[in-house]
């Protein structure tokens, strides 16, 4: 293997009129020393490297910042030449991308690229795989974790020698970023992949977890979640010539091992990649996501080569699936922008399980030397063989009509931004509107502790409302009739797994504004009761009804003050409407 790698590097300083210092600058650390990976100076210089000896196919720019205050680099790998992608579409190409060091600590994609890519431009009977591809790599997405480096942050890893760390600059996990976007990282990010709209999407990953023979395992987009006939095409064709072709390979793969219950004989669960994950943010644009997942107790150079042959992998398909995969994904696009409602959360079907083979070593347990308590651990004396459970199927469990359109008040600027960033076709009001629309009140939400800078809410609870709102000039329309659609509705709607309501961009409407004095409002209350009463026949049923209601003064005061006009229509008001009449919706400008 070094004398292949050698004798390719010799024939690229052949072709190149380079120093003779070429050579050694375009060689890895992994070339010569197979326990070590690229650090972040290093890597940026091969990449340049790269670029001066192919300028013709080969192109490294920035893509925008990082939060530790160095660029996001994009190498771009076009045998044609063409740096442009919407010359690149229109030229009928795929376009692949390719992400690394999202977790630095897991860096054999780093490496790995590095590899395939020399390769690409170096061997000639690698030309065919370039024929109907481009593509674009991030050689290090955490660039802050990358300069982090050191040997222990993952004490369950073998290798390499040291490393970066998970954590960005600022201490975000990015692979929980792709939605809330509150780092540099992911705002460039969706630059990148709104710029380049990539078909088919690489996120490179190490796994943690039980232990098993294989070194390679895989996180796919969850064909359920892709629309018809993308989903089908994934789940029918590309993941079995991807898990075949890797056997042959002889890196043997299997689904991401995700236990049922304990250890794997209990089965696997396939992940459910919301839009938070680099994957499940992919989904949201039909584009297929892989997550390949090395497995942390191979040694380092078992777990570069095996991504590496992955990518490759994936390569070879689409040289063969090239026009079928674009022609289907216009399909699914054109789903996208012409459906009704959409599927917005899934739980996981446990009734119906597919069963798969599977190899691993036998469970069992012993005192721990630490507390003297039973501990796990994995008998490789002891490999076996199985049919197990594999729960890989959904089912809907939120699904949503979608409006005509959305009105978002321009107060609430960080989300209309993340819109904007992810290319949402938007368009101000030219003047002040009242219109009638469908509003939500959010009721009973549920928290989780501090979580990647955030209060995150889940179970969150709504009740509708028809109204008339006012909407001032210089609000957003937002027309539902875009590739964006998918998007928009996971998160503009608050129930939705990764809204921009469960990431508390709009918590301060969740806190009351105004309030009363008990001793001032009483007659006001008791004057509002003998005018309405409507209201008070409704207060003295919940009195009769709730013993400790009716026992609770300032309770019933509360809950008059809530249904009389002093009560803050703001309180708990979603502030995006969902315009849902045609009446309404011919009041509203058009994009066009």
């Amino acid at each position: 293997m070094r004398l292949i790698v050698a004798f390719a590097l010799l024939l690229l300083v052949s072709c190149s009129p380079k120093p003779n210092n070429l050579l050694q600058e375009l060689a890895i650390p992994y070339d010569s020393h197979p326990n070590q990976t690229l650090q972040y100076e290093e890597i940026i210089r091969w990449y340049q490297k790269m670029e001066q000896c192919f300028p013709k196919k080969f192109k490294l720019e920035t893509a925008g910042f990082t939060d530790s205050g160095e660029p996001l680099h994009l190498a771009i790998l076009s045998s044609s030449g063409q740096f442009d992608p919407s010359r690149i579409r229109a030229a009928g190409k795929c376009i692949l991308l390719i992400n690394n060091g999202i977790h630095p600590g897991e860096p054999e994609g780093i490496d790995a690229t590095c590899l395939l890519l020399r390769e690409l431009l170096t061997d000639p009977s690698k030309a065919p795989l370039l024929e109907h591809l481009v593509i674009v790599a991030i050689p290090v997405y955490n660039v802050g974790g990358c300069l982090n480096r050191g040997k222990y942050s993952r004490a369950n890893q073998n290798g390499p020698e040291s490393y970066g760390f998970r954590g960005n600059a600022r201490n975000y996990d990015l692979n929980r970023d792709f939605i809330k976007s509150d780092t540099k990282n992911a705002q460039s990010f969706h630059g990148i992949f709104q710029r380049w709209k990539p078909d088919v999407f690489i996120d490179n990953h190490t796994s943690n977890g039980a232990d098993y023979p294989y070194t390679m395992t895989l996180i796919s987009t969850l064909p359920d979640k892709l629309e018809a006939p993308l989903g089908p095409f994934l789940e029918k064709e590309m993941l079995p010539y991807l898990y075949r072709e890797m056997n042959t390979r002889n890196w043997e793969m299997i689904p991401y091992v995700d236990t049922y219950e304990g250890t794997p004989e209990s089965g696997l669960v396939a992940f459910c990649d919301y839009g938070r994950y680099s994957t499940g943010y992919a989904a949201l644009w039909n584009t297929i996501g892989f997550m390949p997942e090395t497995h942390m107790l191979k040694p380092f150079g078992d777990r570069l080569e095996s991504t590496k042959a992955f990518m490759e992998t994936v390569l070879e398909f689409l040289q063969k699936q090239h026009a079928n995969l674009l022609q289907l994904r216009a399909q699914a696009n054109q789903v996208t922008h012409s459906k009704t409602s959409f599927h917005l959360d899934y739980s996981l079907d446990k009734n119906h399980p597919s069963h798969i083979l599977f190899k691993g070593y036998t469970a069992r347990y012993k005192p721990s030397e630490v507390s003297g308590l039973p501990r796990l651990w994995y008998d490789r004396s002891a490999p076996y063989e199985q049919n197990i459970p594999y729960y890989h199927r959904y089912s809907p469990s939120l699904t949503i009509e979608k409006p005509i359109a959305y009105l978002i008040p321009q107060a609430w600027e960080p989300v209309i931004e993340r819109l904007q960033r992810n290319g949402v076709a938007m368009v101000p009001l030219s003047e002040n509107l009242d219109l009638e629309v469908e509003s939500y009140l959010i009721g009973e939400v549920k928290n989780r502790d501090a979580w990647e800078g955030h209060y995150f809410h889940h179970r969150i609870q709504v009740d509708k409302k028809t109204e008339i709102r006012s909407f001032r000039k210089g609000d957003w329309v937002v027309w539902m009739n875009q590739e964006a659609n998918r998007f928009l509705m996971e998160t503009m709607e608050p129930q939705a797994p990764d809204s921009w309501m469960a990431w508390n961009f709009f918590d301060p409407i969740l806190m009351q504004k105004e309030y009363f004095s008990d001793y001032v409002f009483e007659d006001l209350a008791a004057e509002y009761l003998r005018q309405h009463p409507d209201v008070k026949a409704q207060l003295e049923e919940k009195k009769a009804k709730e013993p400790e209601f009716n026992a609770n003064g300032r309770a019933q005061l509360d809950w008059v003050y809530r249904h009389s006009p002093w009560y803050e229509s703001t309180h708990r008001l979603y502030p995006v409407a969902r315009v849902v009449s045609a009446t309404a919706a011919a009041k509203l400008p058009s994009t066009n």
